[in-house]
C-alpha cells in the first residue's frame, strides 16, 4: 500500500483545511520542495498536490510548485485544483504531474469527463470521491448532491476507471480515525479497484488497518503534518 502525502497549496505555501473550510486554515512552514525530497528519501513514492487557489479560480495556479517538485524529484504527483477543461489538464501534465485529481467534473459532467479520458486514457486519472452519508458531495464540499457512492463507483468502472479516492468529509481533518465501515464495503462490491483512503487517518495503526483489508494507497495530510506519523517511519513501511 502506498502511503500518499497531501501537499494541499494556497499560494505556494503549505496548509491544511479543516472539513475544507477556508476559514479553518493552519499554514505550516515547511517549503514544499525540500520536504518532498525529504519525503523521497524517507522511500515515499507519490504525491497528492490539491491547488486550493486553482479550486476557487476554476484554473491551476500552484503550478510553479509543480514544476519544482516534478524536476528535482523523481515522485509520481497527482494534481488537483481548478481542472476543468482538457487545456487546463495539458498545463498540469506539461507542469509534469503523473495523474489528474478530478472530483466534480466526474459527478456532474459525464460526458465531459467520458471525453477526457478517452483523450488521456483511464490511468491517468485518480478519481476523488467525497462523501457525507455515502452521498457524493462536489465543489469542494459545498454541495450536496444525492448521487450514491456506489452508484459513482459503477460508473467510473464502466469507463475503465480503477483509481479512487473516497474521503468521509466528517472525518477529514478531525483525525477521528478513517471510514473502516466504508471502505470495506467498497472492497465488499469492487474488489477490482485501487482504493484511495483519504479522510481521518491519525497514526500507524490507521494505515496498517488499511493496508490489511486491501487499501491500495492513503492519503495523509494533518496526521503527517503535525507528526502523528514520523517521516521515518516511511523508510520501515516502504519496504513491506
Amino acid at each position: 500500500m502506498h502511503i500518499i502525502p497531501s501537499f494541499d497549496l494556497i499560494d505556494g505555501r503549505l496548509v491544511r483545511l479543516r472539513q475544507g473550510d477556508f476559514e479553518q486554515k493552519t499554514e505550516y512552514p515547511a517549503d514544499p520542495l525540500e520536504l518532498a525530497r525529504e519525503l523521497e528519501a524517507a522511500g515515499i513514492r507519490r504525491l497528492h498536490m490539491v491547488d486550493l487557489d486553482g479550486a476557487r479560480e476554476g484554473r491551476p495556479v500552484n503550478l510553479r510548485v509543480l514544476e519544482q517538485i516534478a524536476a528535482h524529484t523523481r515522485l509520481e504527483i497527482d494534481y488537483g485544483g481548478g481542472l476543468r477543461s482538457i487545456p487546463a489538464l495539458r498545463q498540469v501534465w506539461d507542469a509534469g504531474a503523473a495523474m489528474f485529481s478530478v472530483g466534480s467534473v466526474a459527478v456532474l459532467a459525464p460526458d465531459e469527463f467520458r471525453a477526457w479520458v478517452e483523450r488521456f486514457g483511464a490511468d491517468r486519472f485518480l478519481i476523488g470521491a467525497d462523501v457525507r452519508n455515502r452521498q457524493v458531495a462536489v465543489h469542494g464540499w459545498t454541495e450536496q448532491t444525492t448521487l450514491d457512492i456506489f452508484e459513482f463507483i459503477a460508473r467510473l468502472a464502466a469507463l475503465g476507471i480503477t483509481q479512487i479516492s473516497v474521503t468521509d468529509i466528517a472525518r477529514d481533518g478531525e483525525l477521528a480515525g478513517p471510514a473502516i465501515e466504508l471502505y470495506l464495503d467498497i472492497l465488499a462490491q469492487f474488489p477490482d479497484i485501487q482504493l484511495v483512503a483519504s479522510g481521518g487517518i491519525s497514526n500507524v495503526p490507521d494505515l496498517e488497518e488499511l493496508q490489511a483489508m486491501g487499501c491500495a494507497g492513503a492519503i495523509v495530510g494533518k496526521a503527517f503534518f503535525e507528526g502523528k506519523i514520523p517521516i521515518q517511519y516511511f523508510k520501515v513501511y516502504s519496504k513491506t
